[in-house]
């Protein structure tokens, strides 16, 4: 157990954690929503402090990160627990883990030191905090990252969004990147589909991107429930509006979890919202899950030429030259050193 960051007691020996935006009050012996997070006689503890659950070298494209360190490895890590109860989890079996078994913690014990010599030793230029929602192991996120900046490697999170103004600040000063999910416009989705509310994303989005932090965006399509033109392009515009240089990332559901009754989003509908992405101004949309498709690859923003082609997670070409166009010689937008 490790005593958590942003909360504060109450009376009766409840707490109120400030962590993400669900701001749980919790009795003495409850946990919050995520399940990771229990007052013990009026203390909050972060059960999930360096109990990692699962520790890869990835390629950085899986997180997915098309402008940052395009081709590196970056050594991923997760806990068990999240903050969200999304319906269509693709790895439900660790987010959920705690529900489903009795509170059960399962992971290795690993202190942040280990975690940074396992990324060195992989070869990795960076460590991502994901797999599952990284907001509810901040604390170990934090401490890791502040030794892997010394060690120089870079850090992304890779996360729902779901912060407080002071989470989000704190990680903002020790991580480099973040692909958040905007997983739809629609309140009613979050709410029906994920059990949490949809304008703690946007701010945490704008938030990211205004204290520096290199941000991307991912919106899964689900047939009939985000997919349609006024939807898309309300988070387009809402992009655009916060940085035209944000790539978005639209991809592909395939039926999963509780959500076995949609079918998979055919390929007109990405390329559909490839199409409003760009004529809203965004610079960079991406289609993805399907390898191979040319919405995979970065072309200049000014001459339109291919400068990065990819296939699935990997780059098979990249002709940028200290992060501009070898045509036209315009900066492209990314973290490229």
């Amino acid at each position: 157990m490790h005593i958590a960051r942003f909360f504060h007691k109450l009376e009766d020996d409840k707490v109120q954690c400030h962590l993400c935006a669900h701001e749980c009050i919790i009795d003495p012996g409850k946990r919050g929503i995520c399940a990771v997070r229990e007052n013990r006689a009026g203390t909050l503890y972060s059960l999930v402090y360096g109990r990692l659950i699962s520790g890869n070298a990835d390629p950085i494209e899986k997180k997915p990160l098309f402008h940052f360190l395009p081709g590196t490895r970056s050594y991923s890590i997760a806990t068990v627990g999240c903050n969200f109860r999304c319906l269509h989890c693709q790895n439900y079996t660790i987010s959920q883990w705690p529900r489903f078994h009795d509170g059960d913690i399962p992971g290795e014990n690993q202190t942040p030191a280990q975690v940074v010599d396992q990324a060195l030793a992989t070869r990795s230029a960076s460590i991502a905090y994901t797999y599952t929602e990284p907001t509810i192991f901040s604390e170990f996120a934090y401490d890791t990252a502040l030794l892997a900046r010394e060690k120089g490697l870079r850090n992304i999170f890779v996360s729902n969004g779901y912060m407080t103004e002071a989470s989000a600040t704190a990680m903002a000063a020790v991580i480099d990147g973040d692909n958040i999910d905007l997983k739809s416009f629609s309140d009613g989705f979050y709410r029906k589909v994920c059990k949490a509310k949809l304008q703690p994303v946007l701010d945490t989005i704008v938030r990211m991107k205004t204290l520096g932090v290199w941000v991307e965006v991912t919106t899964l399509l689900i047939p009939g429930l985000n997919d349609s033109d006024a939807e898309l392009h309300d988070i387009a515009r809402f992009l655009h509006s916060t940085g035209a240089d944000i790539p978005w990332h639209v991809t592909a559901f395939y039926p999963t979890y509780k959500m076995l009754d949609r079918p998979a989003t055919p390929v007109e509908t990405l390329r559909r919202a490839r199409d409003i992405g760009f004529a809203a101004g965004l610079r960079y949309v991406y289609t993805g899950n399907l390898p191979g498709d040319s919405g995979e690859n970065t072309f200049c923003p000014v001459c339109n030429q291919l400068l990065i082609e990819r296939r699935g997670f990997i780059v098979r070409r990249n002709r940028m030259v200290a992060g501009a166009c070898p045509d036209c010689g315009a900066m492209v937008d990314g973290f490229w050193q």
